[in-house]
Parts: structure tokens; C-alpha cells; sequence
């Protein structure tokens, strides 16, 4: 049979080489042949083997070598034989593919290549093979009739068939992680079997044989004919004593059984459910029976004591005893916390005086000062890199990212289709001569693939312009084989057809059937994607033309199983090539993708519907939602500000409306909090440190909370203060702000210490906001005590001058009558209806029980709060992404590619280095390769989907000396291909037992090069220049080899759960690879790598960073608190404690609501513990420096005196902006910003102003006795002695 230059290819074996046969009818003389030499063309370029029914004859010597490295088994005495030199060159010429795939497993190769030598050159051919069909031939050369053989029958062992077939099933082909037999039987691995192989190796509808040979299978005589029955090597015996079995990888007898994952930790339950839920259900049953056994008891101890601490009491008895506990012994811890309140109340009572006596240098000092810190502003940066925002330039994923990129080049940019035809009704295939139809899904109709052929053309024909220069995809596409081959990778169905509209209509066949079409081809290369030759009639090759393979699962969607022809959408990406350090580059790839999404916006086909995405596509969306959302935060902020500046003015009568309204001071006031930020921002600035979105947008909502909430803290204190007989302005604000400013001292320096704390997180979002808040808290409270300050004096007097507000040059005609005393109506009804209404003695139990309740609740669902952050929220609702995403979820069948990447450091040119990363013959079982290959066989576990890809192992395929792949000149000693044909290519190592090696040392690193830059072609398919060329990094000038990489691919990875296991399962096998390979204490190792893993690996130890965050804010609220509350130790505890459980509760919110825990959520609950101080420290501090008798009575004057500020300053106006949140066409916006907020404020106000003077009136710190002493020192003698039991 003649040479045949078809390959079964790295796809489908043709194996003409097996269709060298002879010919006779008749059954001769033991030691008879059957056929002898080549005579006739078959088609092509294959011959057909002449009659021939004479005993063996004598090989040439020019043979010898060819028979010895084919068949020695035959080479023995004067080597007689039933074939010729000619027909030794065409065997081996057909035995090229074969060998390069089979090769892996030296016992499985040994059994094919029997079985085709037996029928090839067996001098006892008569026996087994029997000719059934020939046809005459005239040999023109000796001038004789001969007979060609055009049939015959092939009697084969049914033992030995099986045997074969089991020694090679598991055989891995590692550049297209399939099996091998995938690429050799003519149909899907789990389809194919011992008798299907050899049918479709020995039929001539498979492209390469010549002639049809039928094989019989029997293990006993049949016919009169002996089936051929030689004895097998299985997988796991060595052909020889210098070859081992085959791998654990391609024999699955020597590793055992299969991997199986470990069981599923059992799910903590008791009495058959959540245990959490169980213990958090018993422990509040258990509570609410303690607590009002308590409450029960205190009741029935009142009934016998007139006096108690719940009876209510009028104010005489109220001062008695105060007074009586005045003459109890002061204590020092009393008196040193009284000396340090009077320390803060004298200070801040004399700097407030200063400011209003001298409003225009504090104004202008603050002015200037603002000036400075926002002069800044001329070196700020912002960060928009995601790998910048949510990866720390220290963590692991960041660093290996860093190595990767340096070591192999940046991973490249996708711009991605998803195509579907719902137009289209299914197609049916009917393959001839005969098989079951085959059903073809609605996009793989020839129509509906010309058409996005059409597209996909128009594709790589955009144009876009870029600095006056055109830019095309060919000029930012990966295309692996430049520069001998420049055209782009293309991962698309359409490149099994080479982009070729001609090829895709490529069909044989005759005016009544077709034979092979592109249904026979689509069918061949979903199984063979990196064959040159379909080894149908067609022989149109399945590589791309990129030079590499194109995985069905990688452009086929909607499929079930294998059955890629029912698929029901089409993927196409272009990779582009990624430029992080060539900014040009990058612009100009940019531009080409800002085309690439206009055309297909603007794309219109009926037949097609369309979903795609460009590698800017997310980062565009947030900016274009970023845009439009400013419209929606600007309604919120102004919302706020027309509240705020309303609601500072207490009007006494609509005449004095513009005298007696504070617009211009509350415009002042938010003015000063923005400045706040600014000057935050300014500061940063100056030190290089970057602004990130999450600041911008959480900032000022944080910082206007406190911030408003101070402003309205001090002014209605003022409206509601008396001025004392002969006080002048400046000595009443300086007394008031003695009063309240150790309260907003209080609050603004624990948030301050809690948010710089804040900067110890690892999480660069967090880290950046903490800085930013910090800063920004604390400019804020100090502008607040000097700016603000004098401002207000300057309002006051304008008031007091009865001009009018905002417009102040011009007086009001009404008569001046002076600032008075005033109440607002939200001060009387705290004062009068609703503190004495909820501190009534059986509404307090009530509040209690609902509380603890509610506490216990979020704690028993706060650890099912998902983690990570889904895509699609961060995309605005009408987003063409959106669509995309939908999409990509339904059909996507493979995930996101993974390098498994062993650093630099390690030898390849040793035995024992090379079997450590291998999966060939001799490796180790727990080679790296083979570790990649187990975590497959359990996907569902490992989120590994496929084996790996292994450029060693091909390597050693490839130098093989009996592979026609790896050849030299020998006057050069440069690398020769193998399609040259050129008599001075030698092979590159001897055909010896010692050539036969694996090559080491010098060797191994001389042929290494010619691999890396060898393009496949039909005579080697086993080229590595498109597979690996970046997947191995030559160090010393190529004389080592330094890190390279073994790919694979994540299974479909959907939600951010899936991602993040994918992450810690690749880890953990990286890091068992590493202890394996003993490598653990040199100074490299094996890690894997995939784009989304600086993204993901936050989420590793989010829940750590959370507790951590969390605790560090809460520990140091306590330390300040404790302090600034005057040592009121157990005063800083009921905070705290509070505090806790606003966080607690908001975890419970978040799971009633569906949002996730990630880095911008965490951010929230940061900010929240600073939010919670605002609603929780005035009030408590306003119980520890009340003098009234009882608890009761002190949480009740607590909450009428703050609690309105509170109310007013921070829930009111937090609310009325995030209502307009809610409209925001951004799902982010809506979850992380809109439901957090909402929740924040409204479990702030709750526990602030409800359940915390409950608390406090049971278990609140006592009074401080040197402390009350103080306060009636100071009250003696004056108005405010009355004022104080009011």
C-alpha cells in the first residue's frame, strides 16, 4: 500500500500503513504468503499490495535496519519475509501517528505494531489472512500480469484484540487532553472497543486504507484459517528490561483504583436540624426564662418597698437621694473620671469662647488650612486597575499573578460571542454507507455557519484608529506560530473548516449520495481537534489555523454528555495579546475593542442572536453606570442637604421665617464635612497614596452622618439653653460646647482610632477606605469645634440683630427680641410622650425580649451569608453585559483555563527531575502531571475538568528516534522538519537501546529548542511550537531550563462559591504537589494560576478579615470610650455591647436580603461600627453624667435630651437620602448601597434610641457620685439648679 502522506493526525489515525497487503484465495504451505510488494494505485498517493501465494522471500539487506526497528520479532535467520524494502518504508511511514500518540505506553504500542507487522510482513501470512477480491495489474517495469489485491479478510485472536485494546484505552494524548483512542478510533472514546478500532483501522471509508480489510475475530479455527493470536504486553509489564510499564496516566491498572473525592463533611444537626439554629433557639427560650423570672421577682419585691429602683418618684425624693448618695465615700476611680470630664468640659468651654470671640482668624486659619490640605488635589491619582483594587501587592495571588506575567507574558485580553439561531430548526445527518442518523443542532446548519462565518470575517476586518494609525485584530491578536504563521487565534467552530467558506462546502460524493461532508467532518474533529487530516474522503484538516487545536467545549454550547452535534449555540473568542507595561499597545487594543462592541450593537441579523463581551466591556459599564448614577447621588445629597438646612432652624413665627431659619450655617455645616473629605483626600494625596471609587462614593455619606449629627447635637443644645444672668454669647457657647463637645470628642475620636485601625486589614478596598474615614473624621470634628463654632457666634449675633438669614445685610422690620430659649416640637414630644412612654416599666421587658430575639436570629443565620460578589451586580440593568452573563452561565462547558506553574529552579535533565514532573512511561505516580490527571478523574470535586497539558511528555514523544519528528542536518546540525525532504535529515538520536532513552544532560537541552519552535505538520503532529512555545522559560542563554507551566482547565465555574473552591482546591493540589516532589525547602515550588484568582482570593480569608476588622473597631470604640467617658468602665461595655449587636443584626439583614459578603459589604459593616457610635455614645454618655436619683429617670433625661438630636441629625437625614438610592439603575448601588444604608440607620436608630435606654435603665452605670457633687457645685445659685431635675 502505497506511502501514504495522510495522517490519522494528531486526530484520526489513518493507517495506511496497514493496508500493505497482499493477496491469494487459497490457503499454501505453512510459511506462505498471501501478497509481496507494492503494484497499482489505490487513489492518491496509496497503492495496493501485489498477489502473491510463494513462500517468504529474502529481505534485502537494505532492509534489515527498517525491520529491526519495525518488527524485530521477524528478524531472525536469513530474515524471509511476505514484504519488501518498499512496502518497510511505507509501514513505517504510516506508523509515524500512531507512534507518536501510542508511543506513551511502550506495551500498548508493542501490541499495534504486532498486529500490523503480522499482517504486513509475517512470513506465515496463510494462515490468517485470506484474499477474497482482486483486480488486474500490468506491472510496466518487469512487464508482467499481476493481481492487485482490492480485499481480503484478516483472521485476528479475539484474546488478542482485547488485550490490545486494554493496553492502550487509557492512553492520554496530552496536547488535546483526550484519550488517545479518541484521535484513532473513528467515534468517542466511550464508544469505542476492542472490534470497532480495528474495524475502523482496517476500513477504507476511513480515508487511509487502500483496500477494504475485514477483520474476522476468533480465538479458535475457523474457515480452515488460524487466527493470528501472538502474545500481548498488558499496560502494566515491560516490553523489555529497558522500558518500564506504562504510567499511572495511561494505564489505570498500575495506579489502582480511581480516585474517589472524600465524603462531604456531615451537616451539624440536632434533633434533624441546623444546630445553630437549635442552640440559638434554646439559648433565647433559656434568656427569655431568666429574664422574666428576674422581672417577675423585681415586681414582687416593689410591692413590699415603696422606694425601689423601678418606682416612680417625684423630684424632691429624687434630690434626697442624690443627695444621700453624695454622702456615700467618693472613690478614686469616681474622682479621677470627674477630674478628667472637667478637664475636657473646661477646655472645650474656653475654646469655644475663643472661636466666638474671634470668629474671623478662626475662620481664616480654617480656610487657609483647608486650602493647604486640598492643594493635593493637583497629585492625585485614582485607581481603576481591579487587580489594584481588591488584590494586596503583598498577598500570594498578586505575587504569583506578578511571576506569571513575567515569566510567560500576561494573560491575554477576551473578546467573546455567544451565538445562538433561534430561527433555525434542527438538522439530521444520515452518514453513509450506512449508521444511525445523527441529530444536529440548530446552529450547526451549513446556512446558519456561513452566516456567522460572514460575521466572524467582518470581525477580524474592523478597522479602528488610534493616534492616526489603523488598527486591525491582525495586529493585536495572539497568533502563537508568528512569525511563520500570522494568522489570529481564533477559538471558533468555523476554524475546523479552516475559515473557509469553499472548505465548509467541501463535499464528495456522486449525483445519488454524498459520502463526506461537513457533518463527516464536524463529527471527526470534535473528536480529533488537532488532527492535519480527517481521514475521511475529505482529508481536510481539523487544527486550526492558528496552528493549534480548537476544543469543542471551548466553542460549542448547550450540548448534553459529548454529543457536541447537539449543540445549541455557538462560542467564538478572539484572545488578544495584553500590554501591561506598553501603554501604547494597550490604547490601541482598546480602540480596536471599542470598535469590535459598536459593530456588534449596531449588528443586525434575524437569524442570529447575539450576546458578547470585550475585555473592557465591565470596566466600561461601571464608568457608564458610575455616570449615570451621579444624577441619582446628587438628588440623595441634595435631599439631605435642604433637610439639614430646614431643620437647624427653630422658627418661632412666619414673620421672623428668614430671621429665625439657619439655611446659610447648615449650608455652612455640610460645607465644612465636605471639606472634611477633601482635605482627607488632599492629604493622601500629597503622600502618593491612590483614590478608589469605594471612597468616593462611601465617604461623604459616612462623614455627613457624624458630621450632621454633631452640627444638629450643638445647635439644638444651644436653642434649647438658657443664657445665664450676665452671660455674654461667647462665654454661653463656650459653656454649652463644654457640655456636648466631650460627647462628639467622644464619638469622633472613636471612629477615628477605629477606622485607622481599620488600615491593618490586608484588603486593599478596606485598608484604603479606613485611611481615607480616619482622616477624614477627624479633620471633620476639629473644623466642627473651630470653624463651625464661629460661625454659629456670627449667626447668632446676625440673629440677634434681627437681619435675616442668608441675605444678612438686610434687617428685618419686626422688633429684635433677642434669641430665647426654644424647644423644638421633636425635643417635646422625646421629652414628654416617648421617652416616659417606653421606659414604663412593662414595655421595658417587652423592648428587651423583641431585641434579644431579633439578636438571636442573626446569629443563628449569619454564617449561611454567601460570600463573594457576583459580576452581574456591578453591571447597570439595561447592560448589554447583563445579557452576556445569562448567557455565558447557560452555555458555558468549560471554565477559565489554569497553569499549574513550577518555578524556576527545578532540573529537567535529570532521570529522577524528569520523573517528578512526567506522566509518561517511568514516571512517577505522583508525578505532577499525574497528580493534574487524578484531580480530573474527579472534577466534581477538584473544579479540574480536564488532564493536563504536558509539553515534557510530547517532548520525549517527539525526540523519539523511531518518530520521524525530531531530525537534523547533518553537515549543520540544525533542526530539520519533518516535511522536508532532504537525504542529508538524520535523526536526531540513534536507533539504540541507549538512543531509545529519554534524552538528559546536554541532550536533553539541545533538542528542547527544536521542539518549542516546531510547527505540527502531517508527518509529526507532535510540533510543540504552537502548544508550548510560552510554556517553558530558557534561562543562561537557553542552557536551562528556568519555570514553566502545565495547563489545564477549571470545570464550569458559575457562581462566586464555585470560583472560590476552585482557588482552594488548586491550591491544595499545588501545594501536595510540591511536599510530593520533596521540593517544599528549596527556594521554588509548583503554584497554580488563573486570571480570576487575585479576585477571588480575598474570599479565602474574607471571614477572617471580617472578624478581624470588626474586633479591632469594636476593642478600640471600647478603649476610647472608656477613657473618654471618664474611666465609666462599665459604661464602655453597654456600648460596646450595643454596638455588637447592631453588627450582628446587620449580618442578619444581609442573609434576610440576599446580599453577599465581599469587600464592599465588609467596607459597610466598617463603616456601620462608626455610624453605631453616633446613635450609641451621646446617649450613653448623657445617662453617665446624669444627676437624677434613679436609672429610669437618667435614661429617661439621656434620651430626651440627645435623643431628639440623634433622631433628627442622623436618621432623618440618612433616610430621606438613601429612599432616592433605591431608584438608582444600578444593582450595586441598590444592594451594597441602598439595602446596607437603609439597614444601617434603621438598626442604629433602634438600638440607639430604643433599646439602649431600656438597657441602661437595668443595668446602666451607677451615678458617679464626685461627679454629681461637681455638677451641683457648679449649678449652685443659678437658674440651672432647677433645670437640672426638670
Amino acid at each position: 500500500m502505497g506511502s501514504s502522506q495522510g495522517s490519522p493526525g494528531q486526530g484520526g489515525l489513518g493507517l495506511p500503513v496497514f493496508f500493505l497487503l497482499l493477496l491469494s484465495p487459497v490457503r499454501v504451505l505453512p510459511q506462505s504468503c498471501v501478497w509481496y510488494g507494492e503494484c497499482g494505485v489505490a487513489s492518491g498517493d496509496k497503492r495496493y499490495n501485489c498477489a502473491y501465494d510463494g513462500p517468504p522471500i529474502a529481505l534485502p539487506e537494505d532492509g534489515y535496519d527498517l525491520m529491526q526497528e519495525l518488527c524485530p520479532g521477524l528478524f531472525f535467520g536469513n530474515v524471509s519475509t511476505c514484504c519488501d524494502v518498499r512496502q518497510l518504508q511505507t509501514l513505517k511511514t504510516n506508523l509515524q501517528l500512531p507512534l507518536q500518540f501510542l508511543s506513551r505506553c511502550p506495551s500498548c504500542f508493542y501490541n499495534l505494531i504486532n498486529l500490523f507487522c503480522e499482517l504486513t510482513c509475517s512470513p506465515n501470512q496463510s494462515e490468517f489472512l485470506n484474499v477474497t477480491s482482486t483486480i488486474p495489474y500490468y506491472d510496466p517495469i518487469l512487464k508482467e500480469n499481476k493481481s492487485s489485491i482490492t480485499e481480503l479478510q484478516y483472521f485476528i485472536g479475539e484474546r488478542f484484540a482485547n488485550a490490545m485494546y486494554n493496553a492502550c484505552k487509557d492512553v492520554e494524548a496530552p496536547s488535546s487532553n483526550v484519550k488517545a483512542l479518541g484521535l484513532l478510533c473513528g467515534k468517542d472514546v466511550k464508544d469505542c472497543n476492542a472490534t470497532n478500532w480495528i474495524e475502523y483501522m482496517f476500513s477504507k471509508d476511513n480515508g487511509q486504507t487502500p483496500f477494504s480489510i475485514i477483520p474476522v475475530f476468533s480465538d479458535v479455527p475457523v474457515h480452515g484459517m488460524n487466527p493470528m493470536n501472538n502474545a500481548t504486553k498488558g499496560c502494566n509489564e515491560s516490553v523489555d528490561d529497558s522500558t518500564g510499564p506504562c504510567s499511572c496516566q495511561d494505564c489505570s491498572i498500575v495506579c489502582g483504583p480511581k480516585p474517589q473525592p472524600p465524603p462531604l463533611p456531615p451537616p451539624w444537626l440536632l434533633f434533624g436540624l441546623d444546630a445553630v439554629y437549635v442552640i440559638m433557639w434554646i439559648s433565647y427560650m433559656g434568656f427569655l426564662l431568666i429574664f422574666f423570672a428576674f422581672v417577675f421577682g423585681v415586681w414582687c419585691y416593689r410591692r413590699r418597698h415603696f422606694v425601689s429602683e423601678y418606682t416612680p418618684i417625684d423630684s424632691n425624693i429624687a434630690f434626697s437621694v442624690n443627695s444621700n448618695r453624695d454622702n456615700g465615700k467618693i472613690t478614686w476611680g469616681e474622682r479621677l473620671g470627674e477630674r478628667f470630664e472637667n478637664g475636657l468640659r473646661m477646655t472645650f468651654t474656653s475654646w469655644g469662647a475663643f472661636c466666638v470671640r474671634n470668629p474671623r482668624p478662626v475662620i481664616l486659619f480654617s480656610v487657609v488650612f483647608i486650602a493647604m490640605c486640598c492643594s493635593g488635589f493637583v497629585y492625585i491619582k485614582a485607581t481603576t486597575n481591579p487587580v489594584d483594587l481588591w488584590s494586596a501587592p503583598s498577598s500570594q495571588a498578586r505575587k504569583e499573578k506578578e511571576y506569571f506575567d513575567t515569566h510567560f507574558g500576561p494573560f491575554f485580553r477576551t473578546e467573546q460571542l455567544i451565538i445562538q439561531a433561534p430561527n433555525s430548526h434542527p438538522d439530521t445527518y444520515s452518514p453513509y454507507p450506512s449508521g444511525s442518523d445523527v441529530p444536529f443542532g440548530p446552529p450547526l446548519t451549513k446556512d446558519i455557519l456561513h452566516q456567522v462565518l460572514d460575521l466572524q470575517d467582518a470581525i477580524v476586518n474592523i478597522n479602528a484608529s488610534f493616534d492616526n494609525e489603523t488598527v486591525m485584530l491582525k495586529d493585536i491578536c495572539l497568533a502563537p506560530l508568528a512569525p511563520y504563521n500570522n494568522n489570529c487565534t481564533i477559538l471558533s467552530v468555523l476554524n475546523y473548516f479552516q475559515n473557509s467558506h469553499s472548505v465548509l462546502d467541501h463535499t464528495i460524493g456522486d449525483e445519488f449520495f454524498v459520502y463526506a461532508d461537513y457533518h463527516t467532518h464536524f463529527l471527526y474533529c470534535v473528536r480529533a481537534p488537532a488532527s492535519l487530516n480527517d481521514t475521511s474522503l475529505l482529508h481536510d484538516p481539523c487544527l486550526g489555523t492558528f496552528g493549534g487545536p480548537v476544543f469543542p467545549w471551548l466553542v460549542l454550547g448547550g450540548y448534553d454528555d459529548d454529543n457536541y452535534n447537539n449543540a445549541t449555540a455557538l462560542v467564538i473568542t478572539f484572545p488578544v495579546n495584553n500590554y501591561y507595561n506598553d501603554s501604547r499597545k494597550l490604547m490601541k487594543a482598546l480602540a480596536w475593542e471599542k470598535e469590535f462592541i459598536n459593530f456588534l450593537k449596531n449588528y443586525n441579523n434575524p437569524n442570529l442572536t447575539i450576546s458578547f463581551s470585550a475585555e473592557r466591556s465591565i470596566e466600561d459599564e461601571i464608568n457608564r453606570e458610575s455616570n449615570n448614577d451621579i444624577g441619582t447621588v446628587l438628588i440623595s445629597y441634595i435631599v439631605m442637604f435642604v433637610y439639614i438646612s430646614i431643620a437647624l432652624g427653630h422658627i418661632q413665627s412666619c414673620r421672623r421665617l428668614l430671621v429665625d431659619s439657619k439655611i446659610s450655617l447648615g449650608i455652612a455645616g455640610i460645607l465644612i464635612v465636605l471639606s472634611s473629605v477633601a482635605c482627607s483626600i488632599g492629604i493622601f494625596s500629597y503622600f502618593g497614596i491612590p483614590l478608589t471609587l469605594i471612597v468616593i462614593e462611601v465617604i461623604p455619606f459616612l462623614v455627613l452622618a457624624i458630621g450632621v449629627d454633631n452640627i444638629f447635637i450643638i445647635v439644638q443644645t444651644l436653642q434649647r439653653d438658657e443664657r445665664l444672668q450676665g452671660e455674654t454669647l461667647d462665654k454661653q457657647i463656650g459653656r454649652v460646647l463644654g457640655d456636648v463637645a466631650p460627647s462628639m470628642f467622644l464619638s469622633s475620636f472613636s471612629e477615628t482610632i477605629a477606622f485607622f485601625l481599620g488600615t491593618l486589614s490586608t484588603m486593599p478596598a478596606v485598608r484604603t477606605f479606613s485611611l481615607f474615614a480616619g482622616m477624614a473624621v477627624l479633620i471633620d470634628f476639629i473644623l466642627q469645634v473651630t470653624c463651625f463654632v464661629s460661625l454659629l457666634g456670627l449667626d447668632i449675633k446676625r440673629q440677634e440683630r434681627n437681619r435675616l438669614d442668608i441675605l444678612c445685610c438686610i434687617k428685618s422690620n419686626e422688633e429684635a427680641g433677642g434669641v430665647e430659649r426654644s424647644e423644638s416640637i421633636l425635643f417635646m414630644f422625646f421629652k414628654n410622650i416617648y421617652s416616659p412612654y417606653l421606659l414604663k416599666d412593662w414595655m421595658r421587658p417587652i423592648v428587651v425580649a423583641v431585641f434579644v430575639g431579633v439578636l438571636s436570629f442573626s446569629a443563628a443565620v449569619m454564617h449561611n451569608v454567601e460570600i463573594g460578589l457576583d459580576q452581574s451586580l456591578s453591571m447597570p440593568d439595561d447592560s448589554y453585559v447583563m445579557d452576556y452573563f445569562s448567557q455565558l452561565s447557560k452555555y458555558l462547558h468549560a471554565g477559565p483555563p489554569v497553569y499549574f506553574v513550577l518555578e524556576e529552579g527545578h532540573n529537567y535533565t535529570s532521570l529522577e527531575g524528569q520523573n517528578m514532573v512526567c506522566g509518561g512511561t517511568g514516571c512517577n505516580n505522583d508525578s505532577l502531571v499525574q497528580q493534574v490527571f487524578n484531580a480530573a478523574e474527579i472534577g466534581s470535586y477538584t473544579r479540574i475538568g480536564y488532564a493536563p497539558s504536558s509539553w515534557i511528555d510530547d517532548y520525549f514523544d517527539w525526540v523519539k528516534p523511531q518518530s520521524s519528528c525530531c531530525r537534523v542536518y547533518n553537515t549543520t546540525g540544525q533542526f530539520c522538519n519533518a516535511s522536508v525532504v532532504d537525504p542529508s535529515c538524520t535523526r536526531c538520536r540513534p536507533l539504540t537501546e541507549e538512543g531509545k532513552q529519554r534524552p538528559q544532560g546536554e541532550d536533553f537541552m539541545t533538542f528542547l529548542p527544536m521542539f518549542l519552535s516546531d510547527n505540527p505538520n502531517p508527518k509529526c503532529g507532535k510540533g510543540g511550537h504552537a502548544a508550548y512555545s510560552s510554556a517553558v522559560n530558557f534561562i543562561n542563554n537557553k542552557s536551562a531550563v528556568g519555570a514553566t507551566y502545565f495547563m489545564t482547565y477549571h470545570t464550569v465555574l458559575k457562581k462566586s462559591s464555585d470560583f472560590i473552591d476552585a482557588l482552594r482546591k488548586a491550591r491544595a493540589i499545588a501545594d501536595n504537589i510540591t511536599e510530593t516532589m520533596g521540593i517544599k525547602e528549596k527556594n521554588y515550588r509548583v503554584f497554580p494560576y488563573s486570571v480570576f484568582y487575585v479576585f477571588y482570593e480575598q474570599y479565602l480569608t474574607i471571614v477572617h478579615d471580617a472578624i478581624f476588622n470588626l474586633c479591632i473597631s469594636l476593642g478600640s470604640i471600647f478603649l476610647v470610650t472608656t477613657v473618654l467617658l471618664g474611666f465609666e468602665l462599665w459604661a464602655a461595655v453597654v456600648v460596646s455591647v450595643t454596638i455588637a449587636m447592631i453588627i450582628v443584626n446587620m449580618f442578619g439583614v444581609m442573609w434576610l436580603w440576599g446580599i453577599s459578603l465581599n469587600a464592599v459589604s465588609l467596607v459597610n459593616l466598617v463603616m456601620s461600627c462608626g455610624i453605631a457610635v453616633e446613635f450609641c455614645s451621646h446617649v450613653t454618655r448623657a445617662f453617665t453624667v446624669s444627676t437624677k436619683g434613679s436609672r429610669v429617670e437618667r435614661a429617661e433625661e439621656a434620651l430626651s435630651h440627645m435623643g431628639s438630636s440623634v433622631f433628627s441629625g442622623i436618621t432623618l437625614t440618612k433616610f430621606g437620602g438613601i429612599v432616592v438610592l433605591a431608584f438608582s439603575k444600578s444593582q450595586i448601588f441598590k444592594v451594597f448601597y441602598f439595602r446596607m444604608y437603609l439597614a444601617m440607620v434603621l438598626l442604629g436608630a433602634t438600638h440607639g434610641l430604643i433599646f439602649l435606654p431600656v438597657l441602661l435603665s437595668y443595668i446602666g452605670p451607677s451615678v458617679n457620685k464626685a461627679k454629681t457633687r461637681a455638677t451641683q457645685e457648679r449649678s449652685r445659685g443659678t437658674e440651672q439648679e432647677r433645670l437640672l431635675y426638670f
